[in-house]
């Protein structure tokens, strides 16, 4: 079972979470109705990258087969064979054309907007996948629009209205988890001597220039939602204060990938780095009672 995990990158689900911020900062994560609006979203993103990440490797089989780790993905390896892949592509894209159409019984009149934006995600990843992938500036980009589209999603799903600050800070959290990525590319290719045509725009330097000013412009717009009239008025006061966890976290990513030059992806960094994650659940557990117990 495991090349069909590797092959659908079901580990890969975990950015689809974003789905459910919507709830989360609404304070409704308790509203069950609204919970499995939200999960039914998720499964359904989830479904919809997993078909992408199918074409994906589908159509790169001979370059990653040359690649020091993508050899070993299922198709690349020879674990599962073009046809199998074939027939699993044509079952998740039933499965979710079957979902989209169950979907009518309770979106109701968010019901078109959800699937724009399902549609949006494919058709755009498609493009990324054949084409845009080899575009320097525009591959990050679209990255960090499909962080944007699963939070619209989750929002749509519930009938939850987004700040503007929220959907912005939501881009450009995902341009560093992007840059971040592809400078340890970077890295890893002078080490290796081997690289590919999409780091051909980038080089290092760039690569630190841009994830500091990424860096900085979310903590600019983490500290403009937290001040933003809504979000006062719906939580306490007091939740701008939060944002001392954020600039911390920040720093601590920027010494790591610039001081200490680990090559690691953002999401890697994240789940080996101790101080990062012990500020992850003081920003949370600060962010939970502002939310839900404020009085």
């Amino acid at each position: 079972m495991m090349k069909y995990v590797k092959l659908l990158r079901i580990e890969q689900w975990v950015k689809n979470l974003f789905v459910f911020l919507p709830l989360f900062f609404s304070g409704n994560i308790m509203h069950f109705d609204l919970l499995m609006k939200s999960i039914f979203a998720f499964v359904l993103f989830s479904l919809t990258a997993s078909s992408i990440y199918i074409i994906n490797d589908y159509s790169d089989i001979e370059s990653d087969r040359k690649h020091p780790e993508k050899k070993d993905r299922p198709l690349a390896s020879g674990a599962i064979s073009k046809s199998t892949a074939q027939i699993i592509l044509v079952i998740l894209l039933s499965l979710i054309s079957v979902l989209m159409f169950l979907s009518s019984e309770f979106l109701l009149d968010n019901l078109w907007k959800f699937t724009s934006i399902i549609a949006f995600y494919f058709v755009m990843n498609l493009a990324y996948t054949f084409k845009l992938k080899h575009v320097a500036i525009v591959d990050v980009m679209i990255i960090s629009i499909g962080f944007v589209l699963r939070v619209l999603a989750g929002g749509y799903a519930t009938g939850i209205l987004i700040s503007q600050w929220a959907i912005l800070l939501t881009f450009v959290l995902a341009l560093v988890l992007a840059i971040g990525k592809r400078r340890g590319e970077l890295i890893n290719a002078q080490i290796s001597g081997r690289t590919r045509k999409s780091l051909d725009g980038y080089n290092v330097q760039f690569a630190d220039i841009a994830l500091s000013i990424s860096c900085a412009l979310a903590i600019v717009c983490y500290l403009m939602f937290t001040l933003s009239p809504e979000v006062q008025q719906r939580f306490h006061p007091r939740v701008f204060y939060t944002v001392i966890f954020v600039v911390f976290a920040f720093l601590r990513y920027l010494q790591q990938t610039l001081v200490y030059n680990k090559t690691e992806s953002p999401t890697k960094i994240i789940y080996k780095d101790h101080y990062i994650q012990v500020t992850l659940v003081l920003w949370l557990v600060a962010f939970l009672l502002q939310i839900y117990f404020k009085k």
